[in-house]
């Protein structure tokens, strides 16, 4: 077994990429129907129910223009975070995104049965990448020589 060890550290960096890149485009998948105005899974109109979800669950005010935020953090910044550009800023706003919809969503459905334990562990996620930043495989990488 003594090859095993190598082996996963060889293949590290690759799992990582891997990561941070379905991280990333899973966000992009709940941001793209919120800007161009598509259904979303059961969701006829995901940038209503983000507006409504802000406004109603969260009270913050300017619901509109921070779902807009939203779906343009979680559309755009879900793709540079895949290609792995600004890794630890935006993995730090999806961070806090996440803490956000827990705080949200916590009350009424607290795990399970469309609970919280996705939003959890997407912004634990969140916090690994931007604690680590974007990896070997990533455009920080190439372009600053950041990881």
């Amino acid at each position: 077994m003594a090859g095993l060890p190598a082996v996963i550290a060889a293949g590290e960096p690759l799992a990582y990429a891997a990561l941070r890149i379905g991280y990333g485009v899973t966000l992009v998948t709940h941001g793209i129907p919120k800007l161009l105005g598509l259904p979303h899974g059961s969701m006829a109109d995901p940038m209503a129910g983000s507006v409504r979800l802000i406004d109603t669950a969260l009270g913050l005010p300017f619901a509109a223009q921070i779902g807009a935020a939203v779906a343009i953090l979680e559309g755009i910044g879900g793709a540079l975070l895949a290609a792995g550009l600004a890794t630890r800023p935006l993995a730090f706003a999806f961070a806090l995104q996440m803490v956000g919809i827990c705080v949200a969503l916590g009350p009424t459905y607290p795990w399970i049965d469309r609970g919280i334990e996705y939003p959890v562990i997407l912004g634990l996620i969140g916090i690994a990448l931007a604690t680590r930043g974007g990896g070997r495989f990533s455009l920080d990488r190439r372009l600053f020589r950041a990881a």
